[in-house]
């Protein structure tokens, strides 16, 4: 089957629920990056064809929208925007380039003028590897680094996006990677013997080295703490979080994962998983202290009041903010407004004492400590 084939095409609700957090964070991502300066690059390493059967837009699609509908766009035009969309099927290539065509023309006229001159679209006809191994070289070649840049790397597979040159194109400063890791796949043919130099290739290791570790216990998470390391060591994303994608029996079909060097993209990211907020034959969840945290309109915060009662009792005065939010945001699944419930709940049960700087202050604004009683 072709990767251009119609029945390729249909759009589930996963791919709906994946592409509304890449949406999110890009509202998020670009009037962050355009208080600067100088180029922004977004880039779609597996592209497609830019529409669904049923009409629904691809995400280079998305990412257009989501700039030039958003509410800051006006105060954004001393950036120039650069999108470069890379998609291997011929087929599908030429059915990208049509839509957004389709797309600038709607725009122009809808808004009764040109197509902004400092946003860029390239489609390029080819493999993400191969591309990306051209912008390499030419970076090298000219002694110049990548510009900011928000990667979507989301293949069907475990082909095609080697780690080194995951490393190479993006180890650079206020460098993104949102990555579908397809681990139900990896999973299954970790061990096919003609699949060892694409495994290799995918993780920066050899088989052996992969599972050298396994325990025996949960091979699916074991592939997932592998690859996130090699993330980190390898691709320098010191910040790597994931989000399990959860088909109706509970297994784990894949995992998204997002690696940033800013904690303000690990918060950005959350909070645009959490905005997504799935429902259906499958869930996003992520695990504190053991146990899956599943997000909802409605969470279960109960990991996230025993994890820090556990982790600051007995500890002495902290500051809310930032040492007790920083952890949440770093370390657990939770977003700021969860702990901020937490601590409300623990404060009229008298489990803490809060000590308020004196004035106009929000519940747990800076200057405000806990002390967490111990047990």
């Amino acid at each position: 089957m072709k990767d251009s084939d119609a029945e390729m095409w249909d759009y589930p609700e996963h791919t709906e629920a994946k592409h509304a957090i890449f949406a999110n964070y890009l509202d998020a991502w670009f009037p962050i990056l355009a208080t600067g300066h100088g180029r922004v690059l977004v880039l779609d390493g597996f592209a497609g064809r830019g529409v669904y059967n049923d009409g629904s837009p691809g995400s280079p699609i998305i990412a257009l929208s989501r700039l030039l509908g958003h509410s800051a766009w006006p105060r954004m035009a001393h950036r120039e925007f650069v999108f470069l969309f890379i998609e291997h099927d011929a087929d599908n290539a030429k059915s990208l380039t049509e839509a957004i065509d389709a797309f600038k023309a709607d725009w122009s006229a809808a808004h009764s003028q040109a197509w902004p001159a400092n946003v860029k679209v390239h489609v390029r006809k080819g493999t993400f590897e191969d591309h990306a191994r051209e912008l390499c070289a030419a970076l090298e070649e000219q002694k110049k680094r990548l510009a900011p840049t928000f990667a979507f790397i989301d293949p069907f597979g475990w082909t095609g996006l080697p780690m080194s040159l995951v490393a190479e194109l993006l180890n650079h400063p206020s460098c993104e990677v949102f990555i579908n890791f397809m681990v139900g796949f990896v999973n299954r043919f970790i061990t096919h013997p003609h699949q060892g130099d694409n495994m290799n290739e995918l993780f920066g290791l050899d088989v052996d080295e992969v599972l050298a570790a396994f325990d025996g216990s949960d091979r699916v998470q074991h592939l997932r703490d592998v690859y996130i390391s090699q993330l980190v060591e390898v691709a320098g994303f010191p910040y790597v979080r994931w989000f399990a994608m959860r088909n109706h029996t509970g297994n784990v079909g894949y995992y998204l994962l997002h690696g940033t060097r800013e904690p303000l993209g690990v918060e950005k990211m959350k909070d645009a998983m959490w905005k997504t907020a799935p429902s259906g034959d499958y869930a996003f969840s992520d695990r504190l202290a053991g146990e899956n945290v599943l997000f909802t309109d409605e969470p279960d915060l109960r990991p996230l009041r025993d994890a820090l009662l556990a982790k600051y009792a007995g500890a002495g005065p902290v500051m809310v903010n930032p040492s007790i939010q920083e952890w949440v945001i770093l370390h657990t699944p939770y977003r700021k407004p969860h702990l901020t419930q937490v601590l409300r709940d623990l404060e009229k049960e008298g489990a803490i004492q809060v000590t308020r700087p004196k004035g106009p202050r929000q519940q747990f604004a800076a200057g405000v400590t806990v002390v967490v009683s111990k047990p």
